[in-house]
């Protein structure tokens, strides 16, 4: 795939840190980026950035919310009639910009709707796309924090944790793409989720408070080789902890689990029936 012209790709969360890397990369090598992000300015500064040596637009939308989630699919639509690359890697990190348990504009907590439900419900809007533009690829930025949902308090309304809920929406994040993958199957579409690096020098990391160990160029490296490597054609519903393949918290690979998490986003996004 890499370095092929003529081909599209959507990243979330583009307009800083690691996807901002991500997306003047897959400029440089010849594919159309469409560049999210909440901030307009910062998005039309990267897109004039790209535009030097490449081809962008800018689509606004605040993942905070699943209206502008379906809006942004809709966006999408206008602008492409083929899709060949997904990056989900727009989220909130551990501590965010406020303290404390957030809702978001539908009343779910927040790092779980911004980080998990958001690309849950921009990727089954896409799919059709995705599925049409094929041999086509979906990359979800997950982490190595990752924590057990518990199914009977996923909105995490007793003893709350900034951590805990990025650990959460993180794990929530690879059980979607290990069913993903599942449903793709025989399509030409894979899926596949990845802890890009540890504490990279990001505004996330920044704002938590902790030293960065790592830059947002090895992040964006091993995005992108999730992304465009030959090395992954045909392989999909798995996990990769920066360049290397390897195992998620246990819950991912439990069957039972990843039905309840599905049936219960479905439901929350307004998909079942």
């Amino acid at each position: 795939m890499e370095g092929d012209k003529g081909r599209t790709a959507l990243v979330t969360g583009a307009t800083d840190g690691v996807g901002r890397v991500v997306a003047r990369e897959l400029a440089k090598q010849g594919w159309r980026v469409l560049v999210h992000g909440r901030d307009r300015q910062r998005g039309e500064a990267l897109v004039h950035e790209i535009g030097q040596a490449g081809n962008a637009t800018f689509l606004a939308a605040d993942l905070a919310s699943l209206a502008e989630v379906r809006r942004l699919a809709d966006e999408v639509r206008k602008e492409t009639d083929r899709l060949d690359l997904l990056i989900n890697n727009a989220g909130i990190g551990t501590a965010g910009n406020a303290p404390g348990r957030q809702t978001s504009a539908d009343g779910h907590e927040l790092r779980f709707a911004v980080n998990y439900l958001a690309g849950f419900l921009l990727t089954h809007l896409l799919l059709p796309l995705l599925k049409a533009s094929a041999p086509a690829r979906i990359v979800n930025v997950a982490s190595a924090g990752q924590q057990a949902i518990d199914f009977s308090d996923v909105m995490l309304t007793r003893g709350y944790s900034g951590g805990g809920a990025y650990r959460q929406s993180k794990l929530a994040q690879i059980l979607f793409t290990i069913d993903l993958a599942q449903e793709l199957e025989g399509s030409g579409v894979i899926a596949n989720a990845l802890h890009p690096s540890t504490y990279m020098n990001t505004t996330m990391v920044r704002q938590s408070g902790t030293t960065p160990i790592s830059t947002v160029e090895d992040g964006a490296a091993a995005i992108l080789q999730l992304a465009v490597s030959p090395a992954l054609d045909g392989k999909s519903g798995l996990y990769f902890n920066v360049l290397r393949e390897a195992r998620a918290d246990p819950q991912a690979y439990d069957a039972e689990a990843r039905r309840r998490l599905r049936a219960l986003s479905l439901k929350l996004v307004g998909l079942e029936g």
